[in-house]
């Protein structure tokens, strides 16, 4: 965390010159000087530098803490809830509450894309523009999107396919406004399947988008961008 502290050290400086340019007899000269030394200290330690892997850990606004995670992601579970009300309603998608208080969305490809293809459905862009707004709100957290197929074709075919849809929804998401650095990518083909690949019924369900929203929480922010595993 060297860089960060040494950032933090010049940042602070700049403030206590600009604090000493505001008038002395200022009443609200304290206050001032204290939200600006509280916004400085908020940039710095939401923007932390991992020594070890060399990459910018954290949200603009910081990590969460203690019970805030819980309440945070309760209120972000509850606008996806309210915001895609329809597409539940209509079983195109699920959400669910897992044990980390991550939120995963699994979205049926039946309804996002084509059979074989990687080419967002036009019909199923308002649901993720819906998405992309509530995912936007809630900043402090990192966005996973994974892809599966069923094992109709080969494995390097699946394999492909499965990452191609995960980056379809990303760069779908980034057009609406959801910052690309907060986003990570993968395909998992046909390696996790949810039920038998011996019924048409069975790879349907297979064939699937999952998207997992992890909190990013103080003194752990490495492991919201972490490869979500639950199988």
């Amino acid at each position: 965390m060297k860089l960060a502290k040494g950032v933090m050290a010049v940042m602070l400086s700049s403030v206590l010159v600009l604090a000493g340019c505001m008038q002395q007899d200022d009443p609200n000269r304290r206050a001032q000087t204290g939200a600006l030394v509280g916004a400085v200290a908020g940039a710095v330690l939401g923007h932390q530098l991992d020594d070890d892997s060399g990459k910018w850990v954290g949200a603009a606004v910081g990590a969460l803490t203690g019970a805030a995670v819980g309440h945070y992601m309760d209120n972000q579970q509850r606008d996806f809830e309210s915001s895609l009300a329809q597409e539940r309603s209509a079983h195109q998608l699920e959400i669910e509450r897992m044990k980390d208080d991550t939120l995963k969305l699994t979205v049926d490809s039946e309804v996002s894309f084509d059979f074989g293809k990687a080419d967002i459905k036009p019909a199923f862009k308002p649901s993720l523009d819906k998405l992309a707004e509530v995912i936007r709100k809630y900043d402090r957290t990192v966005v996973h999107i994974v892809g599966h197929t069923d094992n109709v074709g080969s494995d390097a075919y699946n394999q492909r396919l499965s990452e191609q849809r995960a980056r379809a929804v990303a760069d779908y998401l980034i057009s609406r406004g959801v910052p690309a650095s907060r986003l990570r990518t993968e395909g998992r083909g046909e390696r996790e399947p949810r039920a038998s690949n011996a019924t048409e019924a069975g790879r349907q369900l297979n064939r699937r988008v999952e998207i997992f929203v992890k909190p990013l929480v103080e003194g752990q922010e490495q492991r919201a961008y972490e490869s979500p595993r639950y199988y």
